[in-house]
């Protein structure tokens, strides 16, 4: 009994002598269908360089390039209390960090309010009324009795935004289940303020933030040699370091050429024109069926909202398929259900530690209520293979992308996201795929790490807001204004700043 990680593949190979011919020929087409070689990543890598550069110099491009006006990373010596303000999909949550006198080092405190699904669907000022009310109860437990002249905090906003300063932020399209009236195409930083002033909240807005640039930010500042920040989750993304020269898009600002410019990508749109990503009949179909057709192509193919689906396609299809025997007299109905199955079915299958595959018949026999064979669970499990090593290679590509055409030999990429954390090998076969696209020379002696080397992220939603609001401040404080609304305002948070530390080292 071999554990996932420890076994080889041959063991499994040898382990198909009793499936039968109708059988193997399905594994042998889907491993034609779903295996990309390292030739077919370069080619990727080489389309995708051009689109992200195509990104910096147009507006409107298929990878949308955002500028984010978070500029430099945070030398390590940055202090100060700030808040940090995550709105997701289920949860709300608020931190406080503290960027204490050592290099690197902060406290954080933090409380999660639940975000009542009717709100979602509500009015916008019902919204920002909940969440101003939040960060108002958030402050008076945490600050009970003390005067505070103004708190500046980081809003990790994770919706598509397009920013022209780092205060402010256009809400392109709702995503992860909001559909409130009258917010898509306006800025939503003005009625927060309203509702924040309404109720004498002292609060500054200082930095609208992405989750991706916040994932860099923060995992920067523990981790100088950290240049990317990458989400691989429900959706995948990227964010990374660029200088205003190399942004063609932005000359007209006429900005210093060398000052730099944290790049959302909103990478998940790459090859939206169907060009380069090998896609499969499966991945056809899922693109077809989703509610936003021909957009997010990238994203479909490797992000975890769709392994599953791409999984339960397969195996409805082989079941289909008159020539090839599985689950043979046997009720599919729960089979036929649109994403009921997702990322975590696959790694369960992938982490069965088994050689006869036993916790794999458990799940479909609980799941999906089928009865499966010994070739059956062999075909299971190899087609979740597929499938999982398929987004692995796929998602590198973007990585190695951004390094290219930085001329990036070596970097660290702060990865987040529950398909880089919970998915069994997802990072190592990552890791092969970028030694085949960047022609790593085989390693010398022990304990050296890969040139470009995916890390577990630091908290970028919390730290990373909290440290994109400090650097904006610092930028105020040095007369740097460019892409701030309101530097004025700015200023006074930033004197609110001084003034609010030495109560908290009494506390």
């Amino acid at each position: 009994m071999v554990g996932l990680s420890a076994r080889k593949p041959p063991s499994r190979k040898g382990s198909m002598a009793d499936v039968p011919k109708d059988l193997l020929d399905q594994i042998k087409r889907l491993e034609e269908l779903f295996t990309v070689p390292g030739e077919k990543l370069k080619e990727i890598t080489d389309h995708f360089v051009t689109e992200l550069q195509r990104g910096l110099r147009e507006e409107g491009s298929t990878i949308p390039m955002n500028p984010t006006w978070c500029m430099g990373f945070p030398d390590g010596h940055e202090q100060g209390t700030f808040l940090a303000l995550d709105m997701g999909g289920t949860n709300l949550r608020v931190c406080e960090v503290t960027l204490t006198e050592e290099k690197g080092e902060f406290d954080i405190i933090q409380s999660k309010y639940r975000m009542p699904e009717e709100l979602k669907t509500g009015t916008a000022d019902e919204l920002w009324a909940y969440v101003a009310d939040c960060l108002q109860q958030f402050i008076e437990y945490h600050h009970e009795g003390q005067k505070i002249e103004q708190l500046p905090l980081g809003f990790t906003f994770s919706y598509p935004a397009t920013q022209e300063y780092i205060d402010h932020g256009i809400l392109q399209r709702w995503t992860k289940g909001f559909d409130i009236d009258g917010v898509e195409g306006k800025d939503v930083v003005p009625p927060f303020e309203a509702a924040l002033a309404e109720r004498n909240v002292p609060i500054k807005l200082t930095a609208l933030v992405n989750d991706t640039t916040g994932t860099m930010i923060a995992s920067a500042y523990t981790d100088p040699l950290m240049k990317i920040g990458c989400i691989f989750g429900t959706g995948c993304n990227a964010a990374y370091m660029e200088d205003c020269g190399s942004i063609p898009k932005l000359a007209h600002m006429k900005l210093d050429p060398k000052l730099p410019m944290a790049i959302n990508c909103e990478y998940g749109a790459f090859d939206n024109e169907h060009k380069v990503l090998p896609r499969t009949p499966f991945d056809i179909i899922i693109d077809k069926e989703s509610p936003r057709p021909g957009q997010q192509a990238f994203e479909k193919m490797i992000a975890g909202l769709y392994l599953g689906e791409i999984f339960r396609l397969v195996l409805l299809d082989l079941h289909q398929q008159p020539e090839c025997h599985i689950f043979e007299n046997q009720d599919i109905s729960k089979l036929t259900k649109a994403y009921s199955l997702d990322a975590g079915f696959l790694a369960a299958i992938e982490e069965d530690p088994f050689e006869n595959l036993s916790e794999v018949q458990d799940l479909f026999a609980n799941t999906l209520g089928l009865t499966t064979t010994k070739p059956e669970l062999e075909l299971i499990r190899r087609l979740a293979e597929l499938i999982g090593t398929r987004a692995a290679r796929l998602s590198a590509c973007g990585v190695a992308a951004i390094c290219k055409m930085k001329g990036w030999e070596t970097c660290h990429v702060g990865a987040d996201g529950s398909v880089f954390n919970k998915y069994p090998l997802f990072k190592a076969r990552g890791a092969q795929a970028l030694k085949e696209i960047l022609d790593w020379p085989e390693k010398k002696g022990k304990g050296r790490g890969d040139p470009v080397e995916l890390f577990p992220a630091e908290d970028g939603s919390g730290v990373g807001a909290a440290l994109i609001a400090a650097l904006t401040l610092k930028r105020v404080i040095a007369g740097q204004n460019a892409g701030i609304k309101d530097p004025e305002a700015m200023k006074k948070a930033a004197e609110g700043v001084m003034k609010v530390r030495p109560h908290h080292h009494e506390e």
